[in-house]
């Protein structure tokens, strides 16, 4: 069921960085971005899959985690992401790209969850060092990062409180909460017939 498929993707930043994702993986995975929606069916995105340890390590660097958990670099050395997936867009085909990357994007990680697998879209990276670690020509801009593998966390949705905080986090024992609004908040008017 596709409700069950959505909740199970959260936003996971810590993996069994020893459970290797197949290169195979990673194409079906863009497989099923390359079959979802593009504005005027252009398909100006490109991607850069990565399952290998050493091109990882210098991926790595270049991201960003967390940001409302202070004090915390992001996933250390055992629990980084076992794959990468680069989603770029070819300037020479389109120079903005709306929303096809966050459509792509979706679709690789519901893909993820159905393989039980998981990842983390992250938008808070390091462009120009990564442009230069993965030698990526300047034609590509590089949109998002997919960070994929095991997941090693647990990531529960809760109600946002009365407090009206939607900031994420994580309770003692490393459960990471992520408060949700609720529908009634979320839909400004509805036209019943």
């Amino acid at each position: 069921m596709l409700e069950d498929l959505i909740r199970k993707n959260r936003s996971y930043r810590r993996f069994h960085q020893d459970v290797p994702i197949p290169l195979e993986t990673l194409r079906a995975l863009v497989h099923l971005a390359r079959l979802s929606a593009s504005a005027a069916n252009l398909q100006p995105l490109r991607y850069i899959l990565s399952a290998d340890p050493e091109t990882n390590a210098h991926i790595f660097p270049h991201t960003r985690w967390a940001g409302y958990i202070k004090d915390w670099p992001g996933p250390e050395e055992g629990e980084q992401p076992a794959a990468y997936v680069v989603i770029l867009g070819d300037t020479e085909i389109r120079k903005q790209f709306g929303c096809d990357h966050g459509i792509a994007a979706q679709s690789i990680l519901l893909g993820a969850v159905e393989r039980s697998l998981g990842g983390c879209i992250l938008g808070a990276i390091d462009r120009d060092g990564l442009r230069q670690a993965l030698d990526i020509p300047e034609q590509y801009e590089i949109l998002h990062v997919l960070a994929l593998g095991k997941p090693k966390e647990t990531v529960v949705i809760e109600d946002v409180g009365p407090d009206g905080d939607i900031k994420y986090y994580r309770d003692d024992e490393g459960v990471h909460h992520v408060p949700k609004r609720s529908l009634e908040e979320l839909i400004v008017q509805e036209y019943r017939g």
